[in-house]
């Protein structure tokens, strides 16, 4: 089932998006689709806040991966410039380690991906506004899915 979401100012993203981390625990993946702009590190920062982050997030697009400490790690991944290859950099440690990952682009290495996890798209509606999509694989994401949208 697809739970849809819809925002009409970035701070209402970043609010939902805390919500959301606030639910999260040790070995959640998260994975973040949309074009440029669409809100992944607005919705990022969000999570980051959730989890008791409290450097300034930003999107780790010429890094790969940045990662955070809250009240357990965050790990945020962008993996736009790896390429339609995929290669192959681990990513297994961390989508099994002591922290939360969050994906941009997750489609570019979606044969590394767990079986278990949130899929997030994100869509502009117009220039503010905007729609999340959330399809929960898995019974622990489907969960998390009812209690944010209560």
């Amino acid at each position: 089932m697809i739970y849809k979401w819809y925002s009409s100012h970035p701070d209402e993203t970043a609010y939902f998006a805390e919500k959301l981390g606030s639910l999260l625990q040790a070995g959640d993946v998260l994975l973040l689709e949309g074009d440029l702009g669409a809100g992944k590190t607005t919705f990022s920062k969000g999570i980051a806040k959730g989890l008791g982050v409290e450097r300034n997030v930003n999107s780790p697009t010429f890094t790969i991966m940045k990662e955070y400490i809250g009240r357990i790690p965050l790990y945020h991944m962008d993996v736009y410039r790896l390429g339609e290859d995929g290669e192959d950099l681990g990513f297994d440690e961390y989508f099994e380690g002591e922290g939360v990952c969050i994906v941009e682009w997750a489609h570019i290495i979606e044969e590394q991906l767990p079986l278990e996890r949130l899929e997030i798209s994100i869509f502009h509606d117009s220039e503010f506004s905007r729609r999340f999509e959330f399809l929960p694989i898995g019974t622990r994401y489907e969960e998390i899915c009812k209690e944010i949208m209560k």
